[in-house]
């Protein structure tokens, strides 16, 4: 089984970037206790700060692999561009976020994800991505 987790912006922070509510693993860190803790997996991992990227990767790897877990960061909340790519493949996605979205701003209760995605799992922190791995088993 092949899956790819893809992060969007200021994800690169993780560790450093409010760690109150992102906590203080990088998620190179974090990304290797997955591959540990799922080793009949084939994890791969991508972050870009630029939409189009995003786009590219979930292009990319849209019709091949098994999963897309995707943390697309503030462009949930304004990409319709993320929202119609994942409308256009044919690997499921789930939406996944570190942060309960729906306690914070109210721009962040907005998604363009959220519909077309299998499944949505957020506010568990980093542990998020492991239940959205799950989620494919």
């Amino acid at each position: 089984m092949k899956i790819i987790i893809i992060n969007g912006p200021n994800l690169n922070l993780l560790g450093k970037r409010e760690p109150e509510v992102y906590g203080s693993l990088t998620f190179e860190e974090y990304f290797t206790t997955l591959q540990i803790q799922f080793p009949t997996i084939d994890l791969s991992y991508y972050q870009s700060n630029i939409e189009g990227e995003l786009i590219g990767k979930i292009q990319e790897f849209g019709f091949s692999y098994d999963g897309i877990i995707l943390n697309a960061g503030a462009y949930t909340h304004t990409s319709i561009g993320i929202g119609d790519a994942i409308k256009a493949i044919t690997t499921t996605v789930v939406e996944v976020h570190i942060s309960n979205t729906f306690s914070r701003e109210s721009f962040r209760h907005q998604s363009y994800i959220s519909g077309n995605a299998k499944g949505v799992i957020l506010g568990f922190g980093l542990k998020s991505y492991e239940l959205a791995i799950q989620s494919y088993l």
